[in-house]
């Protein structure tokens, strides 16, 4: 491997409920794609077409959540759908909710989020289903570009133990997500037993350093990552709960 590039889709227009986002990349990317690309898309534009808004005038929030709210001075009805997207609690304090969501993301407020939506009242929730979303994704783009490229959708999470919040991959299309060198030996002969490289969340977090917060870049292109062609998907990057020690 020689190197990689990673290349911003500038141009993307403010993405509502229904729009066509297939066409809306592909216009902006105007011919960049190439057979092997990674595409980077973060989760808040997907989720903007699928119409996963929630305005938040018409929540009524529960008496759990107002006291939660109230006590941490936060929104009662943005905690409220917090709960809404959570199967599971996994810690409520100083203001910060980790949940598990649906999916089986762990993770701060079960990815409903705030910026990046116009408007005062209204939130974003994750996908219903990230990996349906990518592979959607994918198959339009690759139909309508003719070029065979891989899609991850992406999302900021937090880490244990680490400042600072990183993108990784929620919804993956096209591609096998990890790198199993698990078998093999190392330059000095020592068997690797236990190498697993969760490569789809490197490829996210690569994208995100010309995406940023605030440039309004939602999409990039990573070029160069031999990436292992296959049906994987985010649910691959899930720890199992048998062999999750913080659960």
């Amino acid at each position: 491997m020689k190197g990689l590039e990673i290349l911003p889709v500038e141009g993307i227009p403010e993405v509502r409920p229904g729009d066509d986002l297939p066409a809306l990349i592909s216009a902006a990317a105007d011919g960049l794609f190439r057979s092997g690309d990674v595409v980077v898309v973060t989760h808040k534009i997907v989720s903007k077409a699928e119409g996963r808004l929630v305005d938040l005038d018409t929540v009524e929030p529960s008496t759990f959540a107002k006291s939660f709210a109230t006590r941490y001075e936060k929104d009662p009805r943005q905690t409220e759908v917090v709960l809404w997207e959570s199967r599971r609690i996994v810690k409520m304090d100083r203001g910060i909710i980790i949940s598990e969501t649906h999916h089986g993301f762990v993770c701060a407020n079960a990815g409903v989020d705030a910026s990046n939506v116009p408007g005062d009242d209204t939130v974003c929730l994750l996908p219903l289903d990230p990996d349906a979303s990518a592979a959607r994704l994918r198959d339009t783009l690759v139909s309508r570009t003719g070029v065979d490229v891989a899609v991850i959708v992406s999302d900021s999470f937090g880490r244990a133990w680490r400042q600072g919040i990183t993108n990784v991959a929620i919804g993956v299309a096209g591609m096998d997500p990890l790198a199993d060198y698990r078998g093999e030996k190392d330059p000095h002969g020592y068997p690797l037993t236990a190498s697993v490289l969760a490569v789809a969340d490197e490829l996210a977090s690569t994208a995100e350093l010309v995406m940023g917060k605030t440039a309004g870049i939602p999409v990039a292109v990573v070029r160069g990552y031999p990436y292992s062609k296959g049906p994987g998907t985010g649910r691959d990057l899930i720890m199992e709960p048998g062999r999750d020690l913080f659960r």
